[in-house]
């Protein structure tokens, strides 16, 4: 295993931070002979350039904009760790990963995330949205606490991650006035024909739905096809379609966009999971994520 060597870290950050050898040299109390060489030794072990010469100043590569990055947040981790092995308050907030996949609804992921913010310590909430398979692999390199999603990792996943089910609920047909109006009585037959908004093939909630309308042999129009819920959302506020949403943020759907429900399909389940690293979920902001969503959310 090949380890950092923090001193070499410390001289290239002081410099980064200092814009120059001279100013780094006055900072640590070396000469700057030292800090060169050490500077030559740091980037011949990681075998890359950290700083190209522009004159007299020194500019990070961009492996130098990478390295800089990690050591501001290794060294802030370092001041942490000692002034609370000293008993000292770090006013360092609670940093919180999460990455939520981007076919999860936002309102949904919204309502998810609200909790973290509720627990004792301060949070600093990161979140990245993406697709899942991006998502697993900066979960597995510990570069996010959390991911949110629609469906659980299948055993086919390399990465070694843990379902933890949130909870599910039913679905909600919503449209805008003039759509409600006109195909409210007698749903869902009434629906047959109707212009439809329907998130993409890739998402749970579409095969859910595609499910429901073989089933019950209700083919309605499809008026568009989204990957982002909230645009879809928007568009169904505008009357272009009728729109499903899950039954657990239906009053915040009803307050946000002024439309109406058309009817309720409680058969059809809407699974919601959050996965992580850990079999047993330590981190704080993630406990109260999932014990919220059992008891509140989804309860």
């Amino acid at each position: 295993m090949e380890w950092l060597n923090y001193h070499h870290l410390l001289y290239f950050w002081t410099v980064a931070k200092e814009g120059s050898i001279v100013r780094a040299s006055d900072k640590l109390s070396l000469t700057q002979a030292t800090i060169s060489a050490q500077l030559r030794s740091f980037e011949e072990n990681l075998g890359e350039k950290l700083f190209t010469r522009v004159g007299r100043r020194l500019i990070l590569t961009e492996t130098g904009r990478l390295a800089f990055r990690y050591a501001e947040e290794i060294f802030s981790l370092g001041r942490e760790f000692m002034d609370t092995l000293k008993g000292r308050p770090s006013g360092q907030p609670l940093r919180f990963r999460v990455g939520i996949t981007d076919v999860l609804p936002k309102l949904i992921a919204q309502r998810l995330l609200e909790p973290a913010f509720q627990i004792p310590e301060t949070v600093r909430m990161i979140c990245h949205e993406g697709k899942t398979d991006a998502l697993l692999a900066h979960l597995a390199l510990h570069e996010l606490d959390l991911i949110l999603t629609d469906a659980p990792v299948g055993s086919g996943i390399k990465v070694r991650a843990f379902n933890h089910s949130l909870g599910d609920c039913g679905l909600t047909i919503f449209a805008a006035a003039k759509l409600a109006a006109k195909y409210r009585r007698g749903f869902p037959r009434s629906i047959v024909g109707a212009p439809f908004l329907l998130p993409t093939d890739n998402t749970t909630m579409r095969r859910s739905l595609n499910q429901w309308f073989e089933a019950e042999a209700i083919h309605p129009v499809v008026a568009g096809e989204f990957e982002d819920s909230a645009l879809l959302t928007v568009f169904g506020q505008q009357g272009k379609g009728l729109f499903a949403a899950p039954s657990a943020i239906e009053t915040e759907v009803l307050d946000q966009y002024g439309v109406q429900v058309l009817g309720r399909l409680e058969d059809v389940r809407e699974h919601f999971y959050a996965i992580s690293i850990e079999r047993k979920l330590k981190h704080p902001a993630v406990i109260a994520i999932c014990e919220a969503a059992k008891k509140t959310l989804f309860g």
